[in-house]
């Protein structure tokens, strides 16, 4: 028997720090909910719009897997891998932090703001080598089917993620109907409606609410409006 746990989009912390607009479905910084941990190896889920010309300065991270997709906008990136990057809407990026690194992420426009995820993994293994990789996807190739976008298997044309973790994307019209079927045993999955409505193993959810499902070798998807969702499959322990 599947077990499930439902975030409603109004349950989440909240944090408007006038340059940075943030909901967090788990805990961050100043948002603690003991029940609200993460999922599994899932750590972090954040919904960010930064304000133009705005952004996170320089800071640390280690042996975290940190991914961001942005919805609307662009966000520049620069690291101490070298890398100095603009992320835009239908591009997906990674990170391992590995034995550690430092990063910053700014709004890419002066006159616009920008919507995008940040969510944290657990590694696999701990202080790899940090590195960074980022790839545009065609967004007709997730039209009304579901597209991975980060895999653990390496040569995918997913990016890699030092995880056992599988990231999907779909643009759903109305009455499509699939069934996920999970990349390994023991994993959960993490559904997140970005736009629309969806039905998950029967259960209705809304635009930002989310959904985490164990102990299930598939998920069933039901689209009963046009629907933009995220699934996060992800290690339960």
């Amino acid at each position: 028997m599947s077990k499930k746990i439902i975030h409603k989009a109004d349950t989440r912390g909240h944090a408007n720090h006038g340059w940075l607009n943030s909901h967090h479905t788990f805990s961050f910084a100043r948002y603690y909910n003991p029940e609200r941990m993460g999922f599994g190896l899932l750590r972090v889920l954040n919904d960010d719009i930064v304000a133009p010309g705005m952004g996170f300065g320089t800071h640390p991270h280690d042996n975290m897997e940190i991914v961001s997709i942005p919805l609307k906008g662009a966000l520049a990136h620069q690291d101490s891998t070298g890398t100095s990057e603009v992320i835009e809407t239908n591009e997906v990026q990674i990170m391992s932090a590995g034995s550690g690194l430092t990063h910053s992420e700014f709004n890419a426009s002066k006159t616009e703001p920008v919507n995008f995820l940040q969510i944290w993994v657990f590694p696999k293994e701990q202080s790899i080598q940090p590195r960074y990789e980022q790839k545009a996807y065609k967004p007709e190739d997730r039209q009304n089917k579901l597209q991975t976008v980060i895999s653990p298997e390496k040569g995918s044309d997913a990016l890699w993620i030092n995880q056992d973790a599988w990231f999907t994307l779909g643009s759903l019209k109305a009455g499509f109907s699939e069934d996920y079927q999970l990349h390994k045993r023991g994993n959960g999955v993490y559904a997140f409606v970005l736009e629309g409505e969806v039905e998950i193993d029967g259960e209705k959810l809304e635009k930002r609410d989310g959904m985490g499902i164990s102990d299930a070798d598939w998920v069933s998807i039901k689209s009963s409006a046009d629907a933009e969702l995220l699934l996060i499959e992800i290690p339960m322990k």
